[in-house]
């Protein structure tokens, strides 16, 4: 079995540096919708999107690890992860100051590495 890794986006999502057209997608948990992508990084080693829920989490953002991308349908714009909305709202909080430090991906990485690495 393959180790999941947090910043890298699956192979199966099609996802590649030069697909920069995530932002403004819907993002779709396992449950139902919980946002749009504000922010997608394609860096190697630290990627993932920000997605802002609006009104589902009182218009809080969140970074979601590119593993945990499970497809994107650029028919409908639509990207699809393999987590709850209550794994997504119970996730670390979002700070727009810190939420690109190694800290911050390392807390990030660990909790959602609980639902993977088991």
């Amino acid at each position: 079995m393959t180790r999941w890794d947090p910043w890298s986006y699956p192979e199966k999502a099609g996802i590649t540096a030069d697909s920069r057209e995530l932002v403004g997608f819907e993002v779709e948990a396992t449950d139902g919708h919980i946002g749009k992508v504000d922010e997608a990084s394609y860096d190697v080693g630290s990627g993932h999107i920000v997605v802002d829920t609006g009104p589902w989490i009182f218009g809080k953002k969140v970074l979601l690890p590119a593993g945990t991308i499970e497809s994107v349908d650029r028919d409908t714009n639509r990207v699809f992860v393999n987590r709850s909305k209550d794994e997504i709202k119970d996730s670390p909080r979002f700070d727009p100051g810190t939420y690109r430090g190694s800290e911050y991906r390392g807390e990030v990485g660990t909790y959602y590495g609980r639902f993977y690495n088991t």
